[in-house]
């Protein structure tokens, strides 16, 4: 039986193993530490769970997964629908032969990336450091360092809207810079990445340069979604940013890192409508001052907090 909490407790909407939260407060669940509310936030036990829950939730009720929310901002509105949380929950990683390594959605790139050294493969270094979880890295092909997630992947698992698991081979997706693409209302499950061979000691050597050189050029400990913007061809977002004179600048509480400009940091109590309007202006200054128009790597979902709210829709049995 779903654990349910913050409404009706004798309301049961959905069954499964998991804990069903209402108007869960996403702001707890992003890195910028902003986001309004949830109308409904599960968290699964398993695929297996999952598998069970998915088919429960009404065709037209939207459906967002969630990772460590590093590259989500999530308006102050909160978002409609069921809002369901790998990071941490969907975690099992197992080596199907000596080279290849499954691992499921909501494991962190750190982690999978730690755990390949200490086996003797090389490959997934770069994933260090990526502030986010496996299915996240896959949904947008997310990279660092010149390496990028869809090059190590040789399958991948999703599940549909009717809580089907499938496998699905690289060529079902268009996959380039900072995009993939694929079938229509599924959702990452699982990646299985061929490795090679290597020590132990040059792949922790790899990490711990990667790390230096991450801690040197980023701004660390503080609330951010990591790059905001995507590279454009032949150019880095930063360059092009700290050019149109917004380094260190902001709106209300959110402002451009001192330290690299192509990350927005949340300084005192922003809101979601600050980190928006930001984006907005770096965009336009951009490319008034470059002729880049410079797209958003960070995915923005939710409503507005002038939408009339959903948290007096309390369901009652």
């Amino acid at each position: 039986m779903t654990v349910i909490i913050g409404h009706n407790p004798n309301f049961v909407p959905f069954n499964g193993r998991g804990t069903l939260r209402h108007n869960e407060p996403l702001s707890k669940h992003t890195s910028w530490r902003i986001g309004g509310p949830a109308e409904w936030f599960y968290e699964p036990t398993d695929l297996e769970d999952l598998a069970q829950l998915i088919p429960q939730i009404p065709d037209n009720m939207p459906m967002m997964w969630m990772g460590l929310g590093s590259n989500l901002l999530v308006r102050d509105g909160g978002v409609r629908g069921m809002v369901i949380l790998t990071a941490g929950l969907l975690d099992d990683m197992i080596f199907l032969d000596e080279y290849t390594l499954r691992v499921e959605a909501g494991v962190s790139c750190a982690k999978v990336a730690r755990f390949a050294v200490n086996a003797g493969l090389t490959g997934a270094e770069f994933l260090a450091g990526i502030p986010g979880t496996m299915g996240g890295a896959l949904a947008m092909n997310a990279g660092a360092w010149g390496s990028e997630t869809w090059a190590i992947v040789q399958g991948v698992e999703t599940m549909n809207r009717q809580g089907q698991h499938q496998r699905r081979s690289v060529t079902d997706y268009e996959v380039r810079y900072r995009h993939v693409k694929g079938p229509d209302n599924e959702w990452f499950v699982a990646a299985v990445l061929k490795l090679l061979p290597s020590t132990i000691e040059e792949g922790q050597e790899k990490i711990k340069a990667l790390l230096r050189q991450r801690g040197e050029s980023q701004p660390m400990g503080l609330p951010s979604c990591g790059s905001v913007f995507r590279n454009p061809a032949n150019d880095y977002a930063a360059r092009l940013i700290e050019k149109a004179g917004w380094k260190g600048r902001g709106v209300g509480g959110a402002y451009v890192s001192e330290k690299h400009a192509n990350f927005i940091i949340n300084q005192k109590a922003a809101t979601a409508a600050d980190v928006e309007a930001l984006i907005e202006q770096i965009i336009l200054s951009v490319e008034q001052q470059s002729g880049v128009r410079l797209i958003p790597e960070v995915r923005i979902v939710g409503e507005y907090a002038t939408t009339k709210p959903f948290m007096s829709e309390t369901p009652s049995s």
